[in-house]
């Protein structure tokens, strides 16, 4: 009997522990696995399917788009049907068989998948409430007016509804939003709809928890209504907001019984992030979030980018982190809350991100762990976590710690990792197995509190006692083709813990000289751009000054003003901008613009780049830059590669010296 009282006992104190919103104490890490119009092949379900067995290794979590039908090509954000039936779960992203098969491998996998909820607003049919009549396990549900808020659009939809003769429901409980119906959560007619909805998701579908969207636009006590009911593991709230005051008053606001039943996006963190990124201010990382405070970090779920944020083009250029992604995603890596990859970023970065995971599971975060500020400035910006990893932004040689507890086991730009010797037994390579641009230079270290050094061998054998050895922190080259590295510690000449093994494909970087009919004269003020084999139309130039937002210098119509052809490099058009007096459109006087884009007519269109005087562009960015007349051009083509940063700056011509990172050489993006 004293056995049984005390597994009721355990079971009555678990079950709340685990509905609170989010698991205390949780140490995974999750995917966006979408972005902005990401349907049309990143985020198919077949698609992310093929990649479980890479995905696993590092995440646990999976966030995916709404995934009903929404009549039509869409993100998901413009929801109809709620409940799977014919063809009601075929979008844009797949097919319902698909879905279930994505979603029943992750959990194979032990990935866990986020639906993304879209409660607040409802797409309509035929009419403004013309909703669908759907049967679910033999019930009928159907929303109508009555279910729309009286407030909805404006009191657009009480003009409608007046001319209908039809009742609406009661005003909306949060903010409002034009496009589509908001629907009105006081109705026992929505909160029973939405209350199956998420039993469906759950137990049919098989998600294990939601992403709460526009979460702003109606009161918190309705999303803890829901996941009381639901009971779902994980719940996350969009509430876009970044005022760290703000969130937590909304994370407050669902409790059931005193108990908080959802976490939210941490958006402060975010901003935080931009700020110091965008503006090179390292110490904006000190700003309040819900990762800092220790008494809500387990419901912070941290981001540094979204589908939202994101840059997607000229026309719709958002709020996006401009340089540093990979450093911000150091920072998040190594800090409280449960950090969410953006699928962007995993994409283009993955082999610099994968370590970062792998580091932050060694040294044991979790979204409840404690960190401690060791050094903050403008220029740099460290921390610990836990005292067992310590992250450093920013300007890296600004610190590093004296306690020879430390081992180093990242070295970016601006970001670098040293975990404590006493959280493993283990031999460290700082990079991840996949395919590079130029030699590398990586890091090999023995995490251990042993005097260890590292052996190690490039072609794919087992290393030995004799096998070739490093002192720990000291790096090996790697070289062009493909690499098979193994290393271990090597401890008074015995081979000590696990054989650690990466596959390295690095491509040789073609040498390049910029074409001798490009030039500058005195006092010009031009660009040139390397087109894509592809862009067959006229390539325009759109330019503008980012301090002054009425100052464009390419006409003021977009896309801008046509470019001059020069001739061919390497079988691509050579195009050149050169600003006309005629062509500024704005107040004050015309110096010179600050960003740029070049374009096919319009479409398709380069990302914003940093203008630089005579820069020589192509479609990933600068290249290099035109610095006079045709016979000094000659006299550089056997000059060293020139190295720049992806926001534009230059960073030297000789690799050996460049921090990790993505650089701009030979018209490609070199990662080191």
């Amino acid at each position: 009997m004293k056995k049984l009282l005390l597994s009721l006992l355990t079971l009555l104190v678990s079950s709340p522990m685990m509905a609170q919103g989010w698991p205390s104490e949780y140490k995974g890490v999750m995917l966006q696995a979408f972005y902005w119009d990401s349907y049309n092949k990143a985020s198919k379900w077949t698609n992310l399917q093929a990649q479980v067995d890479e995905l696993s290794q590092y995440f646990q979590l999976v966030w995916i788009p709404q995934s009903g039908n929404c009549n039509g090509k869409s993100m998901g954000y413009d929801p109809y049907y709620l409940f799977p039936g014919t063809d009601h779960y075929t979008s844009s992203f797949g097919s319902e068989k698909q879905l279930r098969s994505m979603i029943s491998t992750f959990k194979e996998k032990k990935i866990e998948t986020i639906a993304d909820v879209v409660i607040n607003h409802r797409k309509s049919g035929s009419g403004w409430f013309g909703f669908p009549t759907e049967t679910y396990n033999n019930i009928t549900y159907t929303m109508t007016s009555t279910d729309v808020c009286s407030d909805d659009d404006n009191g657009k939809a009480q003009t409608e509804a007046t001319r209908l003769k039809v009742a609406l429901g009661a005003a909306d409980t949060g903010e409002g939003w034009d496009g589509m119906r908001d629907l009105d959560h006081k109705s026992e007619n929505v909160q029973n709809i939405v209350k199956a909805y998420l039993h469906a998701l759950l137990e049919d579908l098989g998600y294990a928890g939601f992403r709460y969207d526009m979460v702003k636009g109606y009161s918190g006590t309705f999303t803890g209504l829901y996941n009381k009911d639901s009971s779902p593991k994980y719940s996350v709230g969009e509430y876009w907001d970044g005022n760290a005051s703000n969130v937590k008053s909304w994370i407050n606001s669902t409790k059931v019984d005193n108990v908080i039943q959802s976490a939210a996006f941490d958006f402060p963190f975010r901003y935080t992030v931009r700020d110091a990124c965008n503006n090179g201010n390292w110490a904006k990382l000190a700003n309040s979030s819900l990762a800092s405070d220790g008494n809500y970090r387990r419901y912070g779920v941290t981001f540094i980018e979204n589908h939202d944020t994101e840059f997607r083009s000229a026309n719709a250029p958002q709020d996006p982190i401009k340089k540093d992604t990979l450093a911000g995603n150091a920072h998040m890596l190594a800090m409280p809350g449960t950090p969410c990859v953006f699928l962007k970023h995993w994409i283009d970065c993955k082999e610099f991100i994968k370590p970062m995971i792998e580091a932050r599971r060694l040294a044991g975060i979790s979204n409840t762990s404690s960190i401690t500020r060791l050094k903050n400035s403008t220029a740099c910006y460290a921390f610990s976590t836990d005292d067992r990893l310590i992250a450093v932004l920013g300007n890296v040689s600004n610190y590093a710690p004296t306690d020879n507890g430390w081992v180093k086991i990242l070295d970016g730009y601006h970001y670098a990792y040293y975990i404590r010797n006493t959280v493993g037994n283990t031999a460290w390579i700082s990079h991840a197995s996949g395919k590079y641009q130029g030699e590398q230079k990586v890091i090999l270290a023995a995490i251990t509190t042993q005097n260890a050094r590292i052996v190690y061998t490039t072609d794919g054998s087992t290393p030995t006692a004799s096998s070739p050895s490093v002192a720990s922190g000291e790096k090996i080259t790697i070289p062009i083709g493909t690499t098979t590295l193994k290393a271990a510690m090597l401890v008074n000449g015995n081979i000590t813990g696990d054989i650690i093994t990466r596959e390295y494909e690095v491509e040789y970087v073609e040498p390049f000289s910029i074409p001798s009919f490009c030039t500058v004269a005195d006092g010009e003020v031009c660009a040139f751009f390397e087109a894509p084999i592809t862009w067959t139309n006229t390539i325009k130039c759109w330019a503008w000054n980012a301090n002054n937002s009425n100052a464009n210098y390419t006409g003021g119509t977009w896309p801008g003003v046509e470019c001059t052809k020069l001739g061919t490099n390497n079988g691509k058009d050579v195009w050149k901008w050169t600003f006309k007096a005629t062509d500024y459109k704005g107040s004050g006087n015309a110096t010179q613009p600050t960003l740029i884009i070049f374009s096919s007519n319009g479409d398709p269109q380069t990302d914003n780049l940093t203008f630089k005087n005579g820069g020589y562009y192509n479609q990933d960015g600068l290249r290099d830059i035109v610095t006079g007349i045709g016979n000094v051009v000659n006299k550089q083509q056997n000059r060293l590669q020139r190295y720049y940063t992806i926001d534009g700056r230059y960073a030297g011509n000789d690799k050996s010296t460049l921090p990790h990172g993505i650089f701009i050489t030979n018209g490609k993006k070199f990662v080191r």
